[in-house]
């Protein structure tokens, strides 16, 4: 090919050369094989320096592989515990980019204080120590912007390295590749410009299939981690390694670690197909021979997951015996035990707040005698308003604020609908059966003015003051009262602005939503106990037997979370652990109703009096009736006048 070129001019031969390696293609490499072939561990930024060898943590090529451009995933997320090795298995990837898929990158700290630390402890020591890198990356120099702390040139790419408190960093350009590191100690918006794992996908929208996304963290809180919902959307694969007796392939889990009674130094894993003991010198031999194996089927065919705790950290790093002693020390203390189970098992911490199960609670759900029970002696309802319909649930209270779903009720249409505030209206007239004959109607409804407050308030105008009641949720566990008002605030109707035209009642929903939390996990008298007398706790919640598995799961969509400052101060907040919770509102506002008709302070005579107009008499109000009346003596300063009592309005006729 060189026939008839004059090569008599000094440095032809480096010409030659560098042209030859230039026509010579690139070795067909993947992530893992890159790394033992190129990249080297320096003593500043490794407890074990020198050559890199994947088979030091064997359960790192798969997912370091995932990360090769001739592999189909494009979002890949590694749920796992603390040292491991997931964040140097994400510089092998940098590494491999530099060197054999030049692109665009961009790596993603908690914080841009956190970017300059890892640039200058890791990346810079990354290209130093490997020649393959360090000969296509400039040396850092004052005057040379190709390579400045947060920024690192290569031929046919760059590396950006920024915060995820950075929403600037995050725009900064596109990028193919995006490697979001610890994302569970990302804030919750980026400047107030929103996600910022979302601002850095977005990044890579240019390079449709291209594009590689490589999310890491340990977990934290449930319902809060980032990492978790990832990695519960994705495949979900573990590492299944054999057991050295009998061959029989599992994941390692935490409660098949045992040990004798305050002894951890004797902890082995016992297998799970022959219960036998396994030492830790096998987990070498084990590690080598295991593979991973999805567990799940995601609704993205590119998007892979896993999963990885400390059992599997290599012999000479996290032993099964630290394991134990750190997870033994950690008792007694939920902040302690929360750090073990995210930094230990890679899995989040639930908290102590959390909502009972939706399957427990169907497992509990009864058939009614009729649509309200023997116990259900007035009827509220509370409406959540969504952009297409309103759904309302109707729940009857007893003594006690013993309480039954007695109605679920979904209009559709949405606030722009006439026709739907029509049928609401219609609710209000609508009648329910108890089960000894008596009808019954709403007492009172209140209804949500989170969505379309003008829509809201100028139906509620139109209703009166009688049986509707506007409200308006509020966060937070430090209100003087759960319910509070009425206020008067300003509503638009007919297009005319009335100055303080409707009446507002605001809800601590934090409150409301702690108390139905806890009456769901109130246990039920055994068939034993009730044969001898024996009633429902107070406060009890009965759910009919017509509830479906999407009404149970709205009811227990939220979860109380411990959420700490940047002073440290801790506050707690509930958050959503699914999207939809309509059932959860729709209790809360019935229980403001509750709260508003004055039921948490009705005295004996008012429920004797509701027993009568529905025609029952529980054992409660009928002791009460037998117990004499004993005159007590006057007391100076005390007003001794017998007082009427009752509904600050008018009482409610329920019987027709």
């Amino acid at each position: 090919m060189t026939e008839g070129l004059d090569l008599g001019f000094d440095g032809a031969e480096d010409v030659l050369r560098a042209w030859r390696r230039g026509m010579r293609p690139d070795a067909d490499l993947t992530v893992s094989e890159w790394a033992d072939a190129h990249r080297w561990l320096s003593s500043r930024a490794s407890a074990e320096p020198g050559r890199y060898r994947t088979a030091r943590t064997p359960y790192l090529r798969a997912i370091m592989d995932a990360l090769s451009p001739s592999h189909p995933a494009q979002r890949i997320s590694f749920m796992k515990a603390a040292q491991v090795g997931a964040t140097e298995a994400g510089n092998n990837w940098i590494g491999f980019v530099i060197h054999h898929a030049p692109g665009p990158m961009l790596a993603v700290l908690p914080t841009v204080e956190m970017a300059k630390r890892t640039s200058r402890g890791r990346i810079d020591t990354l290209i130093e120590d490997s020649p393959a890198l360090k000969e296509r990356v400039s040396p850092a120099r004052s005057r040379d912007a190709g390579n400045s702390m947060l920024s690192k040139e290569f031929p046919g790419g760059i590396l950006v390295l920024t915060g995820a408190n950075s929403a600037t960093g995050l725009r900064s350009m596109p990028a193919r590749y995006v490697f979001l590191d610890e994302v569970d100690a990302y804030p919750a918006s980026a400047d107030e410009e929103g996600d910022p794992v979302t601002l850095a996908e977005a990044r890579t929208t240019t390079f449709a299939h291209r594009r590689k996304v490589f999310m890491v963290s340990t977990p934290t809180i449930r319902g809060l981690s980032r990492i978790e919902r990832e990695f519960e959307a994705s495949d979900q694969r573990r590492y299944f390694v054999p057991c050295p007796h009998c061959g029989h392939r599992q994941w390692l889990q935490f409660e098949r670690l045992r040990w004798a009674k305050g002894r951890p130094e004797t902890a082995t894993y016992h297998c799970e197909g022959c219960e036998r003991s396994i030492a830790e010198h096998h987990k070498t031999e084990m590690l080598a021979r295991g593979y991973w194996r999805a567990t799940a089927v995601s609704a993205d065919p590119t998007a892979i997951g896993f999963h990885l705790s400390a059992l599997y950290s290599p012999i000479g790093w996290k032993s099964w015996e630290q394991i134990a002693r750190d997870w033994l020390a950690a008792q007694g203390s939920d902040d302690m035990l929360r750090a073990a189970r995210n930094t230990l098992l890679g899995e989040t911490w639930i908290e102590s707040g959390e909502a009972p199960e939706w399957q427990r609670l169907a497992d509990r759900r009864i058939t009614f005698p009729e649509q309200i029970p023997a116990g259900g002696l007035f009827l509220t309802a509370g409406a959540d308003v969504q952009k297409d319909r309103i759904e309302v649930d109707v729940w009857a209270w007893g003594r006690g604020l013993e309480s039954w779903l007695v109605d679920h009720i979904v209009i559709p249409g949405g606030p722009d609908d006439t026709a739907c505030w029509d049928k609401l209206t219609a609710l209000l007239g609508q009648t329910w059966t108890h089960e000894n004959g008596a009808v019954m109607t709403l007492a009172k409804l209140a209804i949500d003015t989170g969505y379309e407050s003008a829509a809201v308030y100028a139906w509620a105008r139109k209703q009166g003051i009688a049986q509707v009641a506007p409200v308006k949720g509020l966060e937070g566990f430090n209100r003087v009262t759960p319910v509070s008002g009425p206020t008067f605030v300003d509503a638009t109707v007919n297009g005319r602005k009335l100055k303080r035209g409707a009446r507002l009642w605001t809800v601590a929903t934090a409150t409301f939503k702690a108390e139905t939390y806890r009456y769901l996990r109130i246990e039920r008298p055994s068939d034993e106990d009730r044969a001898l007398g024996a009633t429902n706790p107070a406060g009890t919640i009965h759910l009919p037997d017509w509830a479906d598995s999407e009404w149970l799961k709205q009811l227990v969509a939220e979860q109380l979370v411990t959420i700490r400052d940047r002073r440290g101060y801790a506050r707690q907040e509930w958050q959503k652990l699914r999207e939809r919770n309509e059932a959860l509102d729709a209790r809360v506002y019935a229980r403001a109703a509750a709260w508003i008709l004055g039921a948490d302070r009705f005295d004996e005579r008012m429920w004797r009096q509701l027993e009568k107009q529905a025609g029952v008499e529980t054992a409660t109000g009928a002791a009460a009736k037998n117990e004499p009346e004993i005159p007590s003596a006057p007391e100076a300063g005390r007003i001794t006048a017998p007082r009427r009592r009752g509904w600050k309005i008018s009482t409610p006729r329920y019987m027709e």
